[in-house]
């Protein structure tokens, strides 16, 4: 990569942390005021507005198609600069946006053009863990039970000492007694799952190893994006609830209705992964709200370098 090459990806990397940065900031008067639509729709402007600042050439290949401002298709940024791929959840955890429960967040990921999987919005079955591991230690065609055992093997540790983390959802219950009966803690949250795929990829300082279970499609490929840059490992596989979500897929360009893809399959080619809390999780400080001033915390990688950064951005506000 030469010096220049470098030199746009970092200021393109720069450009999409601003651009969660201000759909997060977005939210400061709709957290908690349970309008979840509204808060959707401002996220999505906001977002859409700070890209056009932007040197790209960009598709929204994963969006939000209850937004009319970044459903899959949209062109974004200025019209000058690289042609990409661009996958958004504008608002991930619209329901903990509007009633304050942790783990709301702004994300954005962007890759060369034609390299993201486009999926629809549909159920995909998910499974990641870190990379200090093996890609294939832990399989989709595994049972859970047997996740926990092959994984807690190749960390040299006992059932017990593994750590999963689930969707709390009556589809799960299944898997959730199976995985208790192994011995190995169950972690459940509500909502937001890209964050706590993130986690899986740095156990030792999040205590989640494991991440399982059916959540949204479109959510399943950015945080493939995420543990690209993060080296951890990512499968998923479409799940389909009618013949209507086959068509759809179909749609999209995908041929293989049954396969399971690995992170390097939704994602082919280098990535640039940004987002902003909105309210407080284990992986980001959710946005403070202080009479006379706004705070956010923004997570930022690229899978090119390897590069990690945190930042934190406080913008004046008048006071009411």
């Amino acid at each position: 990569m030469s010096a220049s090459d470098d030199f746009q990806d970092r200021m393109l990397a720069l450009g999409l942390g601003r651009v969660v940065e201000k759909a997060a900031l977005s939210m400061a008067d709709y957290i908690g005021r349970g309008d979840e639509r509204a808060a959707d729709e401002a996220a999505a402007a906001a977002m859409q507005e700070e890209l056009s600042r932007l040197d790209l050439r960009g598709t929204v290949v994963i969006g939000d198609d209850e937004s009319e401002h970044m459903a899959v298709g949209t062109l974004v940024g200025n019209g000058t600069g690289p042609e990409l791929d661009v996958a958004v959840d504008p608002l991930e955890g619209t329901t903990l946006t509007a009633k304050d429960l942790p783990n709301a967040m702004t994300v954005i990921a962007m890759a060369p053009k034609g390299t993201m999987t486009q999926v629809p919005n549909i159920y995909m079955e998910k499974l990641a863990f870190g990379g200090n591991v093996p890609a294939d230690t832990v399989t989709l065609d595994m049972d859970p039970a047997t996740r926990v055992r092959a994984l807690a093997k190749a960390k040299g540790c006992a059932p017990k000492d593994i750590t999963v983390c689930l969707l709390e959802r009556p589809r799960h219950m299944p898997m959730i007694a199976a995985l208790r009966e192994t011995g190995a803690a169950v972690r459940l949250i509500t909502d937001g799952d890209i964050a706590a795929v993130i986690n899986c990829a740095e156990p030792e300082s999040t205590g989640i190893d494991m991440y399982m279970g059916s959540g949204g499609a479109p959510e399943g490929v950015l945080a493939a994006a995420a543990m690209k840059c993060l080296g951890g490992h990512f499968y998923g596989q479409l799940i389909y609830r009618s013949d209507d979500e086959r068509h759809l897929t179909r749609a999209s360009g995908i041929r293989e209705l049954d396969r399971i893809y690995t992170r390097d399959e939704l994602v082919t080619d280098h990535v640039i992964f940004a987002a902003t809390g909105v309210t407080d999780s284990s992986l980001l400080r959710g946005m403070v709200r202080a009479p006379g001033y706004l705070q956010t915390e923004t997570l930022l990688m690229r899978s090119k370098t390897g590069s990690v950064r945190r930042m934190s951005y406080r913008i004046p506000r008048a006071r009411s």
